[in-house]
């Protein structure tokens, strides 16, 4: 890092988390391919913990070099938020794969789907069930954001900590729904082009959710830790826009997936 200060770029230090997260995700990815070959576990284990440790002291010294440094100027805020943007707007056309390959077949089945959709055997959920609720629970969870960060603004500590903290509960919620809907499941990712697409969509969604949850959860712990101000709080702004985006992409899967294409 330069020793100067007469410009407003943060030049970072050294870092050996890209290194430790990139062989933490290859080893995961190996792990599931172990998975799935030969039932064994372990490797994919061994590469959760990896990224897990990396994540935790990677934001750590992201938090240290924005709170207590005061490193993360207006420009380099700036090109945070630009990051951010451009981060999301890859994750819309990510999801946007998956709707088109669920849109290409449900439009035009072909000959092997019986010409029907849903095919032949499967039988879709319910959509005024479980889907409903998960669809309520994460529009309830996108007010309650919106209520600790208007909170923050006005500088109200506990207000905006109550919003954070009701907004994790309500993502954790959904994704225990979301495990029990996957349990009761009439049928599996290998039941046709149906299952993976819908399995593949909601799967990676419900990933999302988690990967939201935790960014939500270390925003909350970093506000009990005074981290934030009205002035100061991009952390929390980046977890909010996520979390909005999150909350977007299931309002188009529950009406495409579970009410229009079942």
């Amino acid at each position: 890092m330069s020793t100067h200060s007469n410009h407003p770029f943060h030049l970072v230090d050294y870092s050996p988390w890209p290194l430790t997260g990139s062989i933490g995700a290859m080893t995961t990815v190996s792990g599931m391919v172990k998975w799935f070959h030969q039932y064994d576990t372990s490797l994919l284990f061994l590469g959760n913990i990896i990224t897990i440790l990396t994540v935790f002291q990677w934001w750590r010294d992201v938090t240290r070099e924005g709170t207590f440094q005061g490193l993360h100027t207006e420009t380099v805020t700036t090109g945070l938020r630009w990051g951010m943007i451009l981060f999301i707007l890859s994750e819309v056309l990510f999801f946007i794969s998956f709707f088109w390959a669920f849109f290409q077949m449900s439009l035009s089945p072909s000959i092997e789907l019986g010409t029907l959709w849903p095919p032949m055997g499967i039988i879709p959920f319910n959509p005024f069930q479980i889907p409903l609720l998960n669809t309520v629970i994460l529009l309830t969870s996108g007010i309650t954001v919106t209520w600790a960060h208007h909170s923050l603004m006005q500088s109200s500590h506990s207000q905006a900590t109550q919003g954070l903290f009701f907004t994790v509960i309500l993502g954790i919620y959904f994704t225990i729904l979301q495990a029990y809907e996957y349990l009761e499941a009439p049928f599996s990712i290998a039941d046709s082009v149906y299952g993976s697409t819908f399995f593949m969509t909601t799967g990676f969604h419900g990933i999302h959710v988690m990967i939201g949850t935790t960014f939500l959860l270390t925003c909350l712990i970093r506000h009990l830790n005074n981290h934030f101000s009205k002035t100061h709080h991009f952390g929390f702004e980046a977890a909010a826009w996520y979390w909005h985006f999150v909350d977007i992409v299931w309002l188009f899967l529950y009406v495409l997936i579970y009410w229009w294409g079942g």
